[in-house]
């Protein structure tokens, strides 16, 4: 039980460092104008946006902990890379435009390439960040 509070934890702390960390590496690379650490609210909530984005984080942690806890070496952080990517890029890009939001900032018209390329680099950067982060909270026995 305790190591999904700790897979909950690296979740939220991957998304604010790592995914958010990486948009804003892309923004300064000028790849593209990506919002990040918004503090705005989200959808006629006075909730930010960082808020509900880390809270998701912390519930994609406890998904992909649920399926990486038994990899071994490489494995263990190459999974979490990819079903960092796959997973929360798939599931943002159908639920995204039934809300009419934009995708980290970057607003899908006819699911533009660029938009998919900088959701896919940055959840794999929080695949990467979170799979990191539970070594550290969560090692191996």
């Amino acid at each position: 039980m305790f190591a999904f509070i700790k897979a909950f934890v690296a979740g939220l702390i991957a998304i604010v460092v790592f995914n958010q960390g990486a948009l804003w590496l892309i923004d300064r690379a000028g790849f593209a104008q990506v919002a990040t650490w918004s503090t705005q609210g989200l959808m006629h909530t006075d909730v930010p946006v960082i808020a509900w984005q880390a809270l998701w984080g912390g519930l994609w942690g406890l998904v992909i902990w649920l399926l990486i806890r038994r990899a071994e070496a490489a494995g263990y952080y190459v999974g979490a890379i990819i079903l960092g990517a796959v997973l929360l890029t798939g599931v943002a890009l159908a639920v995204t435009p039934w809300l009419g939001m934009a995708l980290f900032g970057v607003l899908l018209v006819g699911y533009s390439m660029n938009a998919i390329g900088i959701a896919l680099a940055a959840n794999a950067a929080y695949g990467l960040g979170f799979a990191l982060l539970m070594r550290l909270f969560h090692p191996p026995r």
